[in-house]
Formats: structure tokens, C-alpha cells, sequence
């Protein structure tokens, strides 16, 4: 057997994260609404960090709970600031958005310290022809949901697990119907609230898988059995799709049935087959450190992707003003490459922001700070 790595990681799981984080920013990259059927990346993501929370809860769950919460909010904190500083610079007045409302959006900037609720942003800011488009501060700050429903989850986890251990079926596939309730319209709750509760319910089931692959109740399920019953719910996913596209057609993230019956299948057979891995074999081997790399960095990653691929647009737009660009053959070719150019050019950015910022994410875990972590090293405990 491979030999064991330190801190006994499970580089099967984490090869699905990094993964994971791939699919986002080329789904943000792209907008390609296939992508959210061909890997359903935040539903595994909840998975996985499901299973890490109930291995953990072997200790106690109030330093569980402090210790995820700790390695959570610092990198945000970095994040967050750098947003605020944008937006103030930009002439944002939370105290006179209309959207939000004098001393209740002043209150609501608490979120970006303690994200319980969600961030308050304007939906324009700036000019369309400015250096960013009007609508950089939504498709920055959007993407938080992710860090708030993951506080909710890690707060909740303790009664779940509790929950799941005295009723594991019943706990699995609560979130489903909670999600035909709140996520068809049955019931509708209007505003940020009921973003949130939609937001638990659809990955709440992927969550509570991790804890099923963690206390080994997956295991015990006839694979052809598990297999067979995730293609069903699968396919009834892709049914209610089909009758119910959202603005995108088939992106599955307008469609809250759909997304959490397609991830909790893909999360099932993901799981079913997976194998234990002390390290990545075969051809996965030579990916080995870009694992370890996002894995280390997935917050500083997920948190920042989306606002350095708006930042690739003024750097490419340089090019115009190249004298070769008053040749309309050399600009017609940047238009027709211009996305490939984007997704080129985010990689070193995210790698730039993995050097300036990452390493508060080992100030958040207790870990020495490092620029460049693709090496694996023991975990600290939290």
C-alpha cells in the first residue's frame, strides 16, 4: 500500500475538491450551464466538508465548531476588506442605498465580519465603459452565499449529526423535501432569508451524505442498490429540469429541485466508489502538488476567482493599444480569442492572490505560514 500521507489525508476527497474549484471557475469563466450538470461542483464541496465535520465531532463540539469558524472568517475578513475599500472608493453610500436602507444597511455590513446574513452590495457601481462593468460588485460579493451557508452548516452540524445518528434515513432525505417545499414555490419566503433556507435545503442532503460516507452508512448499501436508486433521483433531477428551465435553460443553479436531486445523486455515486487513497496514483500523481496547492488554498480560491477574472478584462483590453492593433486583422484576432485569453490569464492571478493572500489561512489554523503550500504537512487539529 501507498505510503500513508501526513496528517492522513484522504487524496481521493481532496482531488474531488480541487476539481471541484476547477468547475467553478470555468463556470464563472464560461457561464456554460452544462457545467452544473457534468459535475455539480457546490454539492460536493458541501459533501466533502460534511464528511471532515463528522470526523471531526469525535471531539468536542464546541471546539469543532470555534476551531472551523476560526479557519473560516480570516480569509474572509482579507477578502471582505478589499471589497469594502472598492466599493467606498467607487462612492458607495451604504447608509443611502435605496435597496438597503438607512441604519439597517449600516447594521447589515456586519455580515462581512460575521456572515451569518448576507453581505450588502449595490447592484451598480461605476459605468458599463468603466475599468470594471457596473455589475462587479454582484458578481464579486455573490458568490459568499457559499461562506454563509457553510457557517450555517458547521453551526448546525452537532443536532444534525446527533440527528442522523438516531434517524439516518429520515435526516438524509429531509433536505429533498424541505427543497420540494421551499425551492418549487409551494412556499415562498421572500428576501435574504429565504435565499438561505433554500440554500441549506438544496445541499443540505450532500451534507449529510459526508456524515453517511464518514460513519460508514454508505458502505453497508448494496452498491448496485445505492448506484441504481442515485440514477433515479438523477433522472427525476433532469425530468423536473426540463419542465422547469430557469433564466439559463438548463443551468441547475436556477432550478432548486433539480440541483439538489442531480448533486445528491452525483454525490451518492462519488461516494459509493470511492476509493481510499494515501496518495494520488498512476497519472493523477504528477498533479499531486496543484492538489495539495488548492486544497490548502480552497477558500483564498473560491473567495477571490471571481473578482481576478473580471480584473483579466482591463489587462487584456491593454492590448488594443498595441500600434499593431491599428491592423483590424491583429484586433479582429484578439476578439475571436479574447475568452481564451481570460482563462489563460486567471491562473496566474489566482496564483498571485494564492502568494499575496493565502497564507492567512494558515494564520487561521494555527499552521506557520507559507506562500507556496503544494507540499503535504501535518493538519492541525481544529
Amino acid at each position: 500500500m501507498p505510503g500513508k500521507q501526513p496528517g492522513g489525508r484522504d487524496r481521493y476527497l481532496d482531488l474531488l475538491r480541487s476539481l471541484a474549484l476547477v468547475r467553478v471557475v470555468l463556470y464563472h469563466l464560461f457561464g456554460w450551464a452544462w457545467l452544473t450538470i457534468v459535475f455539480p461542483s457546490m454539492g460536493v464541496m458541501f459533501a466533502l466538508a460534511g464528511s471532515l465535520m463528522a470526523r471531526s465531532l469525535k471531539r468536542p463540539a464546541r471546539e469543532v465548531i470555534k476551531g472551523r469558524v476560526r479557519r473560516l472568517l480570516p480569509p474572509m475578513w482579507v477578502f471582505g476588506a478589499a471589497v469594502l475599500f472598492l466599493l467606498f472608493a467607487g462612492g458607495w453610500d451604504v447608509s443611502e442605498d435605496p435597496d438597503l436602507g438607512g441604519t439597517w444597511g449600516l447594521l447589515s455590513l456586519a455580515n462581512y465580519v460575521f456572515p451569518v446574513g448576507a453581505p450588502p452590495y449595490p447592484w451598480h457601481l461605476g459605468s458599463p465603459t468603466g475599468l470594471l462593468e457596473d455589475t462587479w460588485a454582484d458578481q464579486a460579493v455573490g458568490p459568499l452565499w457559499y461562506i454563509r451557508a457553510y457557517l450555517w452548516f458547521v453551526i448546525a452540524s452537532p443536532l444534525l449529526l446527533r440527528a442522523f445518528r438516531k434517524l439516518p434515513w429520515a435526516t438524509l432525505l429531509a433536505p429533498l423535501a424541505l427543497t420540494a417545499v421551499v425551492g418549487t414555490g409551494v412556499v415562498t419566503i421572500p428576501g435574504e432569508t429565504g435565499n438561505a433556507i433554500s440554500d441549506f435545503a438544496v445541499y443540505g442532503s450532500c451534507w449529510v451524505l459526508g456524515f453517511a460516507h464518514q460513519e460508514g452508512l454508505l458502505a453497508q448499501v448494496p452498491r448496485y442498490l445505492a448506484v441504481s436508486a442515485a440514477a433515479l433521483v438523477m433522472a427525476f433531477g433532469l425530468w423536473w429540469a426540463s419542465g422547469h428551465p430557469g433564466p439559463d435553460g438548463w443551468d441547475l443553479n436556477d432550478i432548486p429541485l433539480a440541483q439538489a436531486t442531480w448533486s445528491f445523486g452525483f454525490v451518492v455515486i462519488l461516494l459509493q466508489y470511492a476509493p481510499s487513497w494515501r496518495e494520488l496514483l498512476g497519472r493523477l500523481a504528477k498533479w499531486d502538488k496543484l492538489v495539495t496547492l488548492s486544497n490548502n488554498r480552497a477558500v483564498t480560491i473560491y473567495l477571490w476567482h471571481n473578482l481576478l477574472i473580471m480584473a483579466t478584462v482591463p489587462i487584456i483590453d491593454m492590448a488594443y493599444d498595441l500600434p499593431l492593433m491599428a491592423d483590424e486583422r491583429w484586433s479582429a484576432a484578439l476578439d475571436s480569442t479574447y475568452m481564451l485569453w481570460m482563462t489563460v490569464l486567471v491562473w496566474p492571478l489566482i496564483g498571485l492572490m494564492v502568494v499575496a493572500v493565502g497564507w492567512v489561512e494558515d494564520l487561521a489554523a494555527k499552521r506557520k505560514p507559507r506562500l507556496w503550500p503544494s507540499v503535504s504537512r501535518p493538519s492541525s487539529r481544529c
